[in-house]
This record gives C-alpha cells, sequence and structure tokens, in this order.
C-alpha cells in the first residue's frame, strides 16, 4: 500500500514539473522584460531592507546618545525620502512590465487553445460538451492571469527578500535572528495543510464550473422546446441544485483562504511579542541598542509580509494550476487532432465517389455501415434513402472524412480521400444541411464566411439561383440585414434559403443536401429543384430525403437498411421491383392522402 502511494506520489510529482516546464515555456518571447521585472524586483527589496537599517542609525548613532545634527538629519532625510521614491517608481513599473506580460501570455494561450480545438475531430466535439470547450477558453485561461502576471516574480522578488532580511539580520545580532524565524516550521506545518485541502476543493469547484457553462448553454440554445413543454420549474430547480453544490464549494474555498492570512498574521504577531520580551531586559540594561531592536521589529514585519503574500496568491496559484491542467489535457489532446496540411493538394476534383466494402462504427463493435460498396459518377444527381437510423447522414461524414472508417476504402475520383489534404478535400464538398446554422452578422457575410474571393456579385448570383433574392431583396437591409444568433429572427424556411445560397457561393464539385429541404414550403422547393438542375451542372449531387417525392428525377437512388445497401437504381426501376422502396413510397402517398 505504502509502496502504491509513493509510486502515485512519483507520478503526480513529474506531471506537476511537466506543466510548470510548459507553463514557463510561455515566458520566453518575453524574457528580457521579465529580467528586467527581476532586476526591479531586487532593487525594490534593497529599498525596503535599507529603509528600517537608516533609521536605526539615526537612532543608535545620534538620537540615543544625544547628538542633535540637523545637517545629518536632513541629508540622511533626503536619502530616505528618495529610497522611498525610488521603490514606489520601481514598483510602479515591475507592475506595469507583468500586467503587460501576463495579458500577452493570456492572449497566446486564448489563440493557441481555439485553434487546437478548431483543429480537433467531429469525435472531439461528439464527446465534450460546449461549456466544457467554453470554460476551457474563458474561466481555464482567465485563472492563469495571476501566474503571469506576478506570481512567478513576486515570488521571485519575496524569496530575494526574505533571504536578504535573513542576512540582514544575521549580520546586525544572531539571537535575535534566531528567534524572529523560529516560526518558519509553524507556518510550513500550515501551509501543507491547507494545500491539501485547497487543491481537492479547485478540482471540485472547476469541474463544477464547466457542469454550470454546460447546462446554461444548452437550456439556452433549447429554451424554446423548455417554453414549449412548460419545464420551466424543473429546468430552474435542476439548475439550483446544481448552482448549490457550486455555492458550497465556493464557500468552503472562501473560508480556507480566509483563514490561512489571519493564522500567519497571529503568528507575525506572535513572533514579534516574543522579540520585545527577550530583547526588554538587555535594551535596558545597555546590552542592546534600540535602533537595533527597532530594526529588528521592522525586520519581522517585513519578513512575514512576503509570507502573506504567498499565503494570498496560493488560492489563486491552485486554481491556476488547476486550471493549466484542464487546458494542457485539450491541448496535448494529439490524438483527435486532425492534420490539415498534410497530404495531396487538390485544385479540383471531378467528382466520382467510390465506396469500396466499408464498414464504420462510431462505439466500438456498434457498426453502422456494414460492407457498404457504391459508386458516383462525375455529374450524377444520387440518393439515399431509408428509416431514420439506417446510416445515410453517416455517408456524408465520411466523404468529408469527420470520421475514418474501420474497415474497407472510399476513393474520390479514384484516389482514397486519406491522400488528400484534408483542407482541399473539404473546400470540394458544400453540405446543406436541415438543421441550418447562422453565425451573428449580416446576410452577406454569413453566405460568404469571410471567403475573401466571394463577390457582392457572387452572393447575388448564388441567391437568385436558389430563389433566395425575393425574400432578401425585400427586407430593410437587404443582404446586409443583421443577422442575430443562430438566426433566431428568420423563418426556418429562410434561413434554409441562406444556407443554399452559402453553398452555392463557393461553387464546390459535390453538392449535399441532408434533408435540405424539409422547412421549405412546396412552391420554394419545386423553384429550388428547378434551380438545382442548374446548379448541378459540374457538379456531383447527393441528396438525402425522407419525402421521396422529391428524387424522383434522381439518376440512382440506394437504398439504405440497418447499415446495409439493400437496392439501387432509378426510381421507375425500384418500383418495378416492389422492394423497400417501393413499400416507403407507397407508404408516404397513403399518409399523404390520409392527411
Amino acid at each position: 500500500m505504502e509502496f502504491s502511494r509513493g509510486i502515485d506520489s512519483n507520478i503526480t510529482y513529474r506531471k506537476r514539473r511537466s506543466l510548470i516546464i510548459k507553463l514557463l515555456a510561455y515566458f520566453k518571447p518575453y524574457m528580457p522584460l521579465l529580467m528586467l521585472s527581476i532586476l526591479f524586483a531586487v532593487l525594490i527589496n534593497v529599498s525596503v531592507i535599507v529603509k528600517p537599517y537608516i533609521i536605526k542609525y539615526i537612532i543608535d548613532d545620534y538620537l540615543a546618545v544625544g547628538i542633535n545634527a540637523p545637517d545629518v538629519f536632513l541629508y540622511v532625510g533626503l536619502i530616505y525620502f528618495g529610497v522611498v521614491l525610488i521603490g514606489a517608481g520601481l514598483s510602479y513599473s515591475q507592475t506595469y512590465i507583468l500586467t503587460y506580460i501576463g495579458q500577452k501570455i493570456m492572449y497566446d494561450i486564448r489563440n493557441q487553445l481555439f485553434t487546437h480545438i478548431q483543429n480537433m475531430s467531429i469525435k472531439f466535439f461528439d464527446r465534450t460538451s460546449s461549456g466544457r470547450i467554453l470554460t476551457r477558453v474563458t474561466n481555464d485561461v482567465e485563472a492563469l492571469n495571476d501566474i503571469f502576471s506576478g506570481v512567478l516574480v513576486n515570488s521571485i522578488k519575496d524569496i530575494i527578500m526574505i533571504i536578504g532580511i535573513v542576512i540582514t539580520m544575521f549580520s546586525i545580532n544572531k539571537n535575535l535572528a534566531l528567534i524572529s524565524i523560529c516560526s518558519i516550521p509553524v507556518i510550513a506545518i500550515i501551509t501543507i495543510i491547507y494545500r491539501k485541502a485547497a487543491r481537492k476543493n479547485f478540482i471540485k469547484m472547476k469541474a463544477l464550473i464547466g457542469r454550470i457553462n454546460g447546462f446554461l448553454a444548452e437550456n439556452i440554445s433549447g429554451m424554446r422546446l423548455v417554453r414549449i413543454f412548460h419545464r420551466e420549474k424543473e429546468k430552474f430547480e435542476e439548475f439550483e441544485e446544481l448552482d448549490k453544490e457550486y455555492f458550497d464549494t465556493s464557500l468552503r474555498e472562501l473560508i480556507l483562504h480566509s483563514l490561512c492570512r489571519p493564522i500567519i498574521e497571529v503568528i507575525n504577531t506572535l513572533t514579534i511579542a516574543l522579540l520585545i520580551w527577550y530583547s526588554a531586559g538587555t535594551v535596558v540594561e545597555g546590552y542592546l541598542e534600540i535602533g537595533v531592536l527597532y530594526a529588528f521589529i521592522n525586520y519581522v514585519k517585513e519578513f512575514f509580509a512576503p509570507i502573506n503574500e504567498i499565503a494570498d496568491v496560493y488560492t489563486s496559484l491552485q486554481s491556476a494550476v488547476v486550471s493549466a491542467e484542464r487546458i494542457f489535457d485539450v491541448l496535448d489532446n494529439q490524438e483527435m487532432l486532425e492534420d490539415a496540411e498534410k497530404g495531396m493538394p487538390i485544385d479540383r476534383i471531378e467528382g466520382e465517389i467510390e465506396f469500396k466494402n466499408v464498414w464504420f462504427y462510431y462505439n466500438e463493435d456498434e457498426w453502422v455501415l456494414k460492407d457498404v460498396s457504391f459508386k458516383i459518377r462525375p455529374g450524377q444527381t444520387v440518393a439515399f434513402v431509408g428509416h431514420t437510423g439506417s446510416g445515410k447522414s453517416t455517408i456524408i461524414n465520411l466523404m468529408a472524412r469527420f470520421y475514418d472508417i474501420q474497415k474497407g476504402q472510399i476513393l474520390i475520383d479514384g484516389v482514397d480521400i486519406k491522400e488528400y489534404n484534408l483542407r482541399d478535400l473539404r473546400r470540394q464538398i458544400a453540405v446543406v444541411m436541415q438543421d441550418v446554422f447562422l453565425f451573428s452578422g449580416d446576410i452577406n457575410s454569413n453566405i460568404r464566411l469571410r471567403n475573401k474571393s466571394i463577390t457582392d456579385d457572387d452572393i447575388k448570383r448564388a441567391a437568385k439561383l436558389v430563389c433566395a433574392d425575393k425574400f432578401i431583396e425585400s427586407l430593410p437591409s437587404q443582404y446586409s440585414q443583421e443577422v442575430k444568433e443562430r438566426g433566431c429572427t428568420f423563418s426556418a424556411g429562410q434561413r434554409q434559403l441562406i444556407s443554399f445560397a452559402r453553398a452555392v457561393a463557393f461553387k464546390p464539385a459535390v453538392i449535399v443536401l441532408d434533408e435540405a429541404t424539409a422547412n421549405i414550403d412546396t412552391e420554394t422547393e419545386i423553384a429550388i429543384q428547378r434551380a438545382m438542375a442548374n446548379i448541378a451542372e459540374g457538379s456531383t449531387t447527393i441528396i438525402i430525403a425522407h419525402r421521396l417525392s422529391t428524387i424522383r428525377n434522381a439518376d440512382n437512388i440506394i437504398v439504405i437498411d440497418n447499415g446495409r445497401i439493400k437496392e439501387m437504381g432509378t426510381h421507375e426501376q425500384l418500383m418495378e421491383k416492389g422492394g423497400v422502396y417501393r413499400q416507403l413510397y407507397e407508404r408516404q402517398l397513403n399518409y399523404q392522402w390520409i392527411a
């Protein structure tokens, strides 16, 4: 048991040492400023240590022996004032430099983290809630502010201060110096106890912040559903329970932090009292100068000041270390990282797509596609049909390499898609989904998506091609009309039309319509179907549809059932077969007739 604990302790130590090395690496670009800040810290400490010594000199060499020397007092007073001014100026400069370094490093980390998250595979987003990701980029990065905005340099300054004071005290009086530092073991024991309790509490608190952010993000997005089913009270109770747990954890952290400083203050006061008690007799008897006692009382106060500062920042430091661990859990995740630069570059594909004996699962041994094989020729319009969960949308995800297959091969233009540059491959494929996502901004920016090669004329041409121009041009600001979060001010059909225009504006080689006409009225759908004939020229079109009447003119219809291909052919061929497709088609006709 003890051996096992020793191993765990060594692993934890190595992990923390590795974490500290990673954090220190962020200082590298700012080393000249950091060295300047450390120099300022040393000079500030010198000014602090010198001030009591100046007062000691005046007390013992002049006041205590009854010498009145106005010129000396004025000269020494000016020196003392100069030391104070220099210390204040250096302190301001050091604070400014450290704040600048801290903010720049957090800026660098946020950018690095966001870039890394953008390059993660879709599998990462399937397994990680948006709340947890949001917490990493906001709360956890902000928690590092204390480390990069002064904890490191100020800790060095505090250590130098403690060493400088101890050396100065021993150079003046060894006995008084020993009394002054006798409280260090007590402080060390308190710090160890506090560290263990605080770290455990911080880990729990950070996890709760992630859960709260996730809960809020999910419920704000689903507020319409909550209102429809009148679940406000139940959702509030769920949030209140989570918030209460976070409140209790935060209160525990506050109690721990609040106890630490007063305890050190009490030890500080007891040490000064012990010093005065020990020195009182020797001062009266003339064995100890009053100036020396005065200097020691000040040095003890200054000695405990950096200890108090360390106690104050320790809470923030614990929070920062826990946050750093969570940030590097993401940054060190290479398993789910996509390499968008690797592979054969492509300017334009012809659009021939072939699946060869493809097997795929999201969760191990739960096969979604089973030995799927088909071929789509360039320029063809091919439709995939089947029951919900049969694997239709999965095929689209695999074409764009959002996931990699376990067995088989996927070819585009006769080349395995794993050989292609991932970014170039995805540029060739545009997907119009049923659940349309619009960004905050305007209609222009939602169609262009910051692609500078797409002009305003291209946007208008694409909108006209998919019949979106009429509704856009009827808006007060037309293409500059504001789009609020997720396009909440537009109808589902209008959002869908903007999504169509976006796909067309990017001029892809392959256009995928994943239940894309589900939210569009019949008249607009007919107009889009006509427009798709023009769009499809030179492009391969893939349609996933439950509404089978929309795919009657497809060149090939592939029927998928339970992850396997059951039938392939044109609408007429499949109807003649009288198989799964015909059953689905007739069932829909009967349903429409009854409706």
